[in-house]
């Protein structure tokens, strides 16, 4: 007599997603009744370590049942399952294909989990066929047809998806960031400042979440340290964002006794004694629903989040609020139907360039499960379809948070990969290059007063010198710092401005721009008074004649505001002809402006 784990196991085993209610015909070989004794007591251990969680071990077992009888085909079926749980699918698929050469008819009734792992490996135009197979077996019941029929449409959108997206040579190749910041515990949802000098992520230590921050000095991160100050506190600190100049940080505040619900988003802000004590952001975003999973725009105008609000396209969808020129926040705004569906969305990332999100879906198309998606910004109400990543970014496993650096091209995603340190890890991959963002430079300084050097705060816009389009508009901080993100491949008007000054004018060429370098601007603003000057760089003639091209405008725009605003001012244009053109070309001055233009 077998042992009584093994004669039920089928019933029981927890990993094995679906039962089939069809009979197996008489040609098979294999009689489970007559396997060796031991080898059967051994593979009901076996089964109560996998129902256990304890693949390791169950493995050890199987290995030991089968040194006793190498023909106990059900071994090799269930540890096909234990692999797959294991995500060790290349295993996987080779047990499973061992068992079915031992006997096909009795194996047959693995052929969906065997398709999963075929998929798991990467092997979508196999799985397909498995499943096809299995879908033809007759008598089948409705849950397996249901199962068998999802997991086709998922191998069939593979297939497609490579004939559309050639991956050619890319390699995904994920990086684990090592020890100074990855350990035996969790660490996950990183984010990055701007420069890429400071990441803060999330580490999970016996239940507890606190946030830790790494500094990346001479080509390697830094050991890593809880945050300074009162964020962390002895409740669950849950996803964050951090800004891209590194000074505020907008995180999940979960079961705080001041919520709105079960999860709020909080902001906090750092100071000279580190991270300031958290305060929620009220009752306009944070509802007794479900807000989590923040992302800022790099201007800091946007808010990106997650939440099961009433009013979206399924459970949790992807909103967006927009600061206010009182610095509060707007009520929250879907981002519609090209990101969300009936699904969840989540984990939203605005990256630097300030129009590529990325987040995670189970309701567009993919692979399976959960799965990463992109989508560009066409305007403040629009967005382009989410396209899928694709594999192997995305597998037929969940996908949590991904986000991308300045660069356009270096991804930083937690994994529970064959390298981690315990659990989830932190990784950096590349990007395959059609679902990159924008390169990213930035522009970084001081505004201060040209007489007294104090600092000034002030708004610092940035337009699109093409489109007049203001692509970010800052606040500086009260001591007059401020940094500004400029995505590479267009060209850019840089404006400063406060009341009592002439604004400051200039200019970055970056449409063929491909340098790796930051500018440093710090920006002296003129009081207004007699003799005050400033340069206009963002006035533009056609060659050779004297007529202004569109691209002015916005420019000769901020010269109309100041006039306005200032109604006594007179001033004084003057210009000059640069050297390109003919001789012929006459230079001009233009005499003192009495009326406002």
């Amino acid at each position: 007599m077998l042992h009584k784990k093994y004669l039920i196991h089928k019933a029981i085993l927890s990993f094995l997603l679906f039962t089939f209610s069809f009979l197996l015909t008489n040609a098979q070989w294999y009689d489970p009744e007559k396997v060796n004794k031991k080898a059967g007591e051994i593979y009901g251990q076996a089964i109560e370590e996998a129902q256990n969680g304890n693949f390791t071990a169950s493995i050890k077992h199987l290995n030991d049942a089968l040194a006793l009888d190498p023909k106990f085909v059900d071994v090799y079926l269930t540890r096909s399952n234990v692999y797959a749980e294991l995500k060790d699918y290349a295993a996987s698929v080779a047990d499973f294909e061992i068992a079915m050469r031992m006997d096909s008819v009795y194996s047959k009734v693995y052929l969906l989990p065997y398709s999963i792992s075929l998929a798991g490996a990467g092997k979508f135009g196999q799985a397909l066929n498995a499943v096809n197979e299995f879908l033809a077996t007759p008598s089948l019941n409705q849950q397996s047809i249901q199962a068998g029929n999802y997991r086709k449409s998922a191998y069939t959108f593979a297939l497609d998806y490579e004939k559309k997206h050639p991956a050619k040579d890319y390699v995904f190749a994920p990086i684990n960031l090592g020890d100074n910041i990855n350990t035996k515990d969790l660490e996950y949802f990183p984010s990055l400042t701007i420069d890429g000098t400071k990441m803060i992520f999330n580490r999970r230590i016996a239940g507890d979440e606190d946030f830790y921050e790494s500094n990346f000095i001479d080509g390697k991160w830094g050991k890593a340290a809880p945050l300074g100050g009162k964020v962390n506190t002895n409740l669950n600190e849950g996803a964050q964002n951090i800004s891209q100049d590194g000074q505020l940080l907008i995180f999940t505040g979960c079961n705080y006794p001041e919520g709105e619900g079960s999860c709020d988003l909080y902001f906090s802000v750092r100071t000279n004694n580190g991270w300031s004590e958290p305060q929620n952001l009220g009752p306009v975003l944070n509802t007794d629903f479900w807000e989590s999973s923040p992302s800022l725009s790099p201007d800091k105008r946007d808010l990106y989040f997650s939440s099961s609000r009433a009013g979206g396209f399924g459970g949790r969808d992807i909103w967006v609020t927009h600061r206010l020129p009182t610095g509060k926040w707007s009520r929250p705004e879907n981002l519609g139907e090209a990101v969300n569906t009936s699904g969840d969305e989540g984990c939203p990332f605005m990256h630097s360039d300030n129009e590529t999100l990325y987040f995670n879906s189970n309701g567009h198309p993919g692979y399976g499960m959960t799965d990463l998606f992109f989508s560009k910004k066409v305007n403040d109400s629009s967005w382009v379809v989410a396209e899928n990543l694709g594999y192997p970014i995305n597998t037929i496993d969940d996908q949590g948070s991904l986000i991308v650096a300045a660069d356009g091209k270096t991804g930083y995603y937690a994994s529970d990969g064959a390298d981690s340190k315990g659990g989830l890890d932190i990784y950096s991959f590349q990007l395959r290059e059609d679902v990159r963002p924008l390169k990213t430079l930035w522009v970084k300084g001081k505004v201060f007063d040209k007489k007294t050097n104090a600092g000034l705060p002030s708004a610092v816009e940035l337009t699109d010198i093409k489109t007049g389009n203001l692509l970010s508009k800052i606040q500086t901080d009260e001591d007059g710092n401020y940094l500004v993100t400029l995505p590479v491949g267009k060209n850019y008007a840089f404006n400063v401005n406060r009341k009592g000054y002439l604004f400051y004018s200039d200019n970055f060429s970056l449409q063929k721009n491909n340098s790796d370098a930051a500018f440093v601007v710090n920006i002296p603003l003129q009081p207004i008074e007699k003799g005050a000057t400033i340069v206009l760089k963002n006035i533009f003639f056609e060659t050779g004649r004297f007529d202004l091209q569109n691209e002015s405008k916005s420019e000769l725009n901020k010269l109309v505001i100041l006039l306005n605003d200032n109604p006594n001012l007179k001033i004084q244009i003057d210009g000059h002809t640069d050297n390109v053109g003919q001789e012929k070309t006459i230079s001009c001055s233009l005499p003192t402006v009495q009326k406002r233009l």
